[in-house]
């Protein structure tokens, strides 16, 4: 786990490069999984006001370092598959939902009263191993989301397993271009490897981790 100082320096890396682009207020969002407490303080430290955790145990077992933190607590994005029974566990601790991809899912925040902001997971891909609705199901499930009174903000997407730049940019592109379509202002697109490809073809948010923190341990 790096300094607070790495820390600070990655993200000004980064910030650089985000400027280059010519996407200066693109959200960072801090992926903490995997790392422990450490890296939500590091980020928090380094003036990241957002994170993204995965899995619902491990953002609950950090929930009380969140709480202790100096001035404002970080926003708490989540980022990974969302079973419906977790919600009610989760829903009082998230501030940004970015992977609702079905309706049961959409009826269980709704029936918990979730206040935070909702993106739509798109699997623009193809790929089988991709969470997600099809491009083809989403207009019904924007209109289920917005009809059920949830705050639908934007979308998400995964690039390719393969890391092939051309694919991720038309699978970014591709969300880009259905968001425009739902009349949603976000794309949450683009990881520590391909986020600037990500940027370039329109996210308005990035999901970064090993850029800021180094690999991390493999869960086992």
């Amino acid at each position: 786990m790096p300094s607070v100082e790495e820390v600070q320096v990655r993200l000004a890396d980064v910030r650089d490069r985000l400027a280059e682009l010519g996407s200066p207020a693109v959200t960072v969002i801090a992926v903490t999984k995997g790392f422990g407490v450490d890296a939500i303080v590091a980020a928090h430290a380094a003036g990241l006001g957002d994170i993204g955790e995965n899995y619902a145990q491990e953002l609950l077992a950090k929930t009380e370092t969140l709480e202790q933190l100096d001035d404002v607590r970080p926003r708490v994005h989540f980022i990974g598959h969302v079973q419906s029974n977790k919600v009610r566990q989760l829903v009082t601790h998230v501030d940004a939902w970015h992977t609702v991809d079905r309706v049961s899912l959409v009826d269980a925040l709704a029936r918990r009263e979730a206040t935070g902001e909702v993106m739509i997971q798109v699997n623009t891909t193809g790929e089988d191993t991709k969470s997600g609705c099809s491009p083809a199901e989403l207009p019904a499930l924007v209109d289920h989301a917005r009809r059920a009174g949830l705050a639908l903000t934007g979308l998400m997407t995964m690039g390719p397993t393969d890391g092939d730049r051309p694919r991720a940019a038309t699978a970014f592109r591709s969300l880009r271009t259905l968001a425009d379509g739902a009349g949603l202002a976000s794309c949450s697109m683009g990881m520590s490897a391909d986020y600037g490809i990500a940027v370039a073809e329109g996210a308005t948010h990035v999901r970064l981790g090993t850029v800021l923190f180094g690999e991390r341990h493999r869960r086992g």
